[in-house]
Formats: structure tokens, C-alpha cells, sequence
């Protein structure tokens, strides 16, 4: 019979492979689980993301993806760093959220990877699987003692907070669930409290009762949607180009550990990041060409994996933080009203009336596209 790694000898695995937590847990149905993803998708709070929800049946059994499993070992790789320094140069910069600023996804398959050989060179069968809709990462994790749901949905782990990207490896061999002084593992109790900063933090309202997130009102989601950008949202968008961190931002765990985690103090920090991949500068991606956004961007979930959607956004962006008085600004406005994908054009009017430079928008009255002549008869109020 093969050997079983015990939970300890695997976490030793993984800390040498640059994960920071790893739990585990048995390879059972998340029953309840697949009860929310249903109910959530039939009150359409899922919206047209996919991802778990489009087969809920699936997402949440693990033999389903390795028949036969009988344990599933959950990484945590953290991305908890500080805000990096201001961008250099001239004209309107966008934000990144926090989880693009490094390559974290890699270097945590990476450590799963690692995990799963070790298994494997026991005889054992094992697969990594992470941000996919084979599995809800999330579900396992807390299921697996990693931490507990906040009322924003995120999972926060005791002591480090919610900076964390997560994969599993499920696999056939019977790993126990048990720790190092043999008691068993357990999910961890709920650490929010009566604390709600998240709620009203969330820019468009998006956390519509505690631990429940509307995707259709999710700027991180809607950023990653195809078809027009929600006109509703489009000024809280302010000035994010990819994700939205806001509810972590305020989230005190995490206020806590960033201020432990600075010189001289005892938490955990990853430091790693490229500073550029926080700032994307608008004007620059807007006059890129298809190759030179996916050469740069290509790391994003890019719907379609089509340039036209960041371009989309970053004329909303534009058009919340944009100059009018700038004439390369105006010159790429101009640009875009003329643009053949009627997709950009309809946003590009948008950007012009938001900044006042209706007097561009003239000249596409009667325009025949619907999404341009929806954008036209649409009310907008400049910025003061």
C-alpha cells in the first residue's frame, strides 16, 4: 500500500514552494454550497458570469474532476503589499486592483504543483485546479479551517486578512484532516462581528446583504463583462481600469496586518511586484494597438480576450478623469467618435459629454448605429 503524506509534511511542501497557508480537507459534495450557487443564479445576483455558477452540479464535487478523491490539500499564496509609488508622467493614470500587480496565480500553482508531486511520487493520483469553474476555491478553503467568509464574501484568514489567491489539489489519497497535535481540523468561526464597513464602502452597492455580492452591480465584474459598460456605474468606476479593492481597503483585518506588516513590524508582507502594473496610463493604452494591449494587458481576464473591451473601459475612465482642456486628450476623443466598432464610439460619447466636449458629438446625429444613438439620447452629467 502507498504511504500517505500526513498534512504537516505536505505544509512543509508547500511553505518551501511559496504558499503561506495550505488546509485540507475530505473530498466530500459541498452540499450547501451548490444550495447558494442555485438560489443566487435563480434570483440573478450571478448576472452573466459563469464561472461556478454555470454548472453549480459540477463546481462543487470534487469527484467530478478526480473520481475517486477522497481529500482535497487548499493553497493560499499571499498578495498583501504596499501601495506602490506614484506614477511617472504626464496625463490621466488608472488604477489596477492589487491581485495583477505580480504574477501571485503563478506562484501558486507553483506551490500546488509542488503539493500534488509530492503525492503523485507517493503513487498517489492528484490535480491542481485554481480560479476556474471546476471548483469553488472559497468554499473549500473555509470548509478546509483556512478562514471564514467576511460579509463581503471574501475569505479571511485569522492574523494576515483577506490578500489571498486560492487553489486546491484534489487528490485520491486519504490525507487526514488533522493537525500536528492530532485534533481534527475545523472551519474558523466568523471574525467580523457586528463590522460592516464593507457594505457601505462598496462604490455602487454591489454587497447587497452581508456575504452576498450582486455580480451585475460589481465594477470588478462589469469590468470583465462584454456588451456596453452599465451606464449606472459608469461614475463610480472613477478612475479603475481593472478591478475594484475597495471593500479590502477597508476591511480592519486588513488595515491591521499592513500596518504590522511595515518596517519593524510582525506581519507578513510579500514585496514582490512590479510597481508599473499598478498605474495603466489611459491615453497610452487608447492609442495601442491589439498586439501592444495583449502584450502588456494579455495577463488580465480580458472577455473574448478582445482588446476593444479595455479600450472600452478606458474610455469610461477617460471620461471620469480626463482633461478637456488637453488637446491630446480631445485629439484621441476625436479619434474614437470616428472609430468603426460602433462599441467605442457609443463610449467615446459618453467620455466627450461627461467633459463637457459636446461640441465633438455634433457630427454623429443620425448616427445608425443603436448602440450610438442609445449613448446620444442618454442623459449625462458633465463633471463640475
Amino acid at each position: 500500500m502507498n504511504a500517505v503524506p500526513t498534512l504537516s509534511e505536505l505544509r512543509a511542501v508547500a511553505t518551501g514552494a511559496g504558499l503561506h497557508r495550505l488546509g485540507c480537507t475530505r473530498a466530500d459534495p459541498l452540499v450547501a454550497t451548490r444550495a447558494v450557487l442555485e438560489e443566487r443564479k435563480a434570483q440573478g445576483l450571478a448576472g452573466s458570469m459563469k464561472f461556478t455558477y454555470k454548472n453549480p452540479a459540477r463546481s462543487t464535487d470534487p469527484q467530478a474532476l478526480l473520481p475517486g478523491a477522497r481529500a482535497i490539500l487548499v493553497g493560499a499564496r499571499s498578495y498583501h503589499r504596499h501601495q506602490p509609488p506614484a506614477p511617472v508622467g504626464s496625463g490621466p493614470v488608472a488604477r489596477v486592483a492589487r491581485y495583477v500587480w505580480a504574477d501571485d496565480q503563478d506562484r501558486l500553482h507553483f506551490g500546488l504543483e509542488a503539493v500534488a508531486d509530492t503525492l503523485r511520487g507517493a503513487g498517489w493520483r492528484a490535480c491542481v485546479v485554481s480560479d476556474q469553474n471546476h471548483l469553488v476555491d472559497r468554499a473549500v478553503a473555509h470548509r478546509a479551517g483556512l478562514g471564514w467568509y467576511g460579509k463581503n464574501a471574501n475569505l479571511l484568514v485569522p492574523g494576515a486578512g483577506s490578500w489571498f489567491v486560492l487553489g486546491s489539489v484534489v487528490t485520491d489519497a486519504p490525507v487526514e484532516p488533522v493537525e500536528h497535535d492530532g485534533s481534527a481540523v475545523e472551519p474558523v468561526e466568523d471574525g467580523c462581528g457586528t463590522c460592516q464597513r464593507c457594505i457601505p464602502a462598496c462604490p455602487t452597492g454591489a454587497i447587497v446583504a452581508p456575504g452576498v455580492v450582486d455580480a451585475r452591480r460589481c465594477l470588478s465584474w462589469s469590468l470583465q463583462t462584454t456588451g456596453i459598460f452599465p451606464p449606472e456605474h459608469r461614475e463610480a468606476l472613477e478612475d479603475r481600469i481593472y478591478g475594484c479593492d475597495e471593500c479590502q481597503e477597508v476591511c480592519p483585518p486588513n488595515r491591521v496586518e499592513l500596518r504590522r506588516a511595515a518596517p519593524g513590524g510582525r506581519g507578513h508582507l510579500d514585496e514582490v511586484g512590479d510597481p508599473e502594473r499598478a498605474w495603466v496610463t489611459v491615453l497610452d493604452l487608447l492609442d495601442s494597438d491589439d498586439e501592444q494591449i495583449m502584450a502588456a494587458h494579455g495577463r488580465w481576464y480580458i472577455p473574448q480576450r478582445d482588446p476593444r473591451y479595455l479600450r472600452r473601459n478606458a474610455l469610461v475612465v477617460l471620461g471620469n478623469i480626463g482633461d478637456a482642456h488637453d488637446q491630446r486628450v480631445r485629439s484621441m476623443l476625436e479619434r474614437y467618435l470616428a472609430h468603426p466598432d460602433g462599441l467605442l464610439r457609443a463610449h467615446a460619447v459618453w467620455c466627450a459629454r461627461r467633459l463637457g466636449c459636446d461640441d465633438l458629438v455634433v457630427e454623429l446625429a443620425g448616427d445608425p448605429d443603436p448602440l450610438v444613438s442609445d449613448e446620444l439620447d442618454r442623459p449625462v452629467e458633465p463633471r463640475s
